[in-house]
């Protein structure tokens, strides 16, 4: 028997373009990320975080799929589907938003790009996007085509990442903005490249429009990063609870509407075309607030890995929320993470605790990011 749970590989779970590059440079671990593998660490997660933090890392993120939106209602759909308003959302653009069910429930929270202007990706969290957004159109008047198409992202994340894009394109690459991409092609290889990434850090994520060319897009871009000591690595749940990013599945779900997390900001309630919550997100607004989405620092010993489990948390022996994501935080050399509770008042007392294998931790409620230098996904609403 083997002295911890292992992985098995298979064709019931799919295999991405990098898949044999990812395993030649040494992953370690994986998970299964809208069935695909995914890696999540090469040398270690501390080894790799630092890597992330002080040079470059590249990540196979091809799990990451795309719901493709064509036709020409395809905008029309997309704004259905989302509570936020896309209609100033320029071609070359990306924005973060929220996808939500009729009740306010979140059902993924993707990255959206605009091709063209009957042409959209929504780049997925874990979760079955496709087959909902097909359930919509099914039981609407939508002129729309919903595909997977042959889109596979690789994320090259760090502050050393302007770098390596810059030796690979040259100095434009260096001052592509912020939630912009552009289609181009490196060394014949069809890619769109956008200034994005699930990481606190500077970055880029990498569309491959060529399943076939998976391996040889790796390593052009780890030959590149040579100079600047790149590394293979995964996304980083330190680094990002660092920076206040969320993770669908984690921090929210479909029992969860968007003002329970604190991105009220992404509901246009006023929108010109209507969408399928905004009934139930108006009244929930209009009823009041219940829940916020905190920082959090658990005092006692640091924790080995990240915490796989939700936590409750108690004020004065009364359950008050949940701890969704929590880890130790090698440069803050502090417990640390994201918990979804009760509202406070202004004038109450802060008195939390958590159990954990037996052992009750005091909480203190932070405020989010961590790192006053890095971009939480409340601060940014690109």
């Amino acid at each position: 028997m083997p002295s911890s749970p292992i992985i098995t590989f298979g064709t019931r779970i799919r295999k991405s373009p990098f898949f044999e590059s990812t395993i030649k440079w040494g992953c370690s671990g994986f998970t299964v990320y809208n069935r695909m593998y995914m890696p999540t660490f090469y040398k270690s997660f501390v080894e790799d975080y630092w890597s992330l933090v002080n040079d470059v890392t590249l990540w196979d993120v091809a799990g990451e799929r795309q719901v493709e939106v064509t036709g020409q209602d395809a905008e029309k759909f997309v704004e259905f589907i989302t509570p936020r308003d896309i209609s100033k959302c320029k071609i070359g653009q990306c924005m973060y938003i929220l996808l939500t069910e009729k009740d306010g429930g979140i059902v993924n929270d993707p990255i959206l790009l605009k091709l063209s202007n009957n042409h959209f990706w929504l780049s997925i969290a874990d979760s079955d996007v496709l087959l909902w957004c097909k359930g919509i159109a099914a039981s609407t008047n939508f002129d729309v085509k919903l595909s997977e198409p042959d889109v596979s992202p690789l994320s090259l994340q760090g502050p050393k990442a302007p770098l390596v894009m810059k030796k690979i394109l040259g100095e434009w690459a260096h001052e592509l903005k912020f939630f912009t991409f552009k289609e181009i092609n490196i060394e014949n290889i069809p890619v769109v490249l956008a200034r994005t990434g699930w990481s606190g850090e500077t970055g880029y994520e990498i569309f491959l429009r060529d399943g076939s060319l998976g391996n040889k897009l790796w390593k052009i871009i780890m030959n590149a990063g040579k100079d600047f000591n790149i590394a293979p690595a995964a996304p980083s749940q330190i680094n990002r609870i660092e920076s206040g990013m969320l993770s669908y599945g984690s921090d929210m779900s479909l029992k969860h509407n968007p003002y329970d997390i604190s991105l009220g900001k992404l509901v246009n309630l006023d929108k010109k075309r209507d969408f399928l919550s905004k009934k139930s997100l108006t009244l929930i607004k209009n009823e009041g607030l219940t829940k916020e989405l905190v920082g959090i620092e658990i005092l006692g010993e640091p924790f080995g890995d990240f915490v796989a489990d939700h936590l409750i948390l108690y004020s004065n022996n009364n359950a008050v929320g949940e701890i969704t994501s929590s880890v130790y935080s090698p440069r803050l050399k502090k417990n640390i993470g994201l918990a979804i509770i009760k509202k406070r008042k202004a004038s109450a007392p802060e008195n939390y605790k958590v159990n954990i294998k037996g052992n009750q931790l005091e909480v203190k409620i932070c405020t989010l990011p961590f790192l006053r230098n890095k971009t939480s996904v409340n601060q940014t609403q690109q």
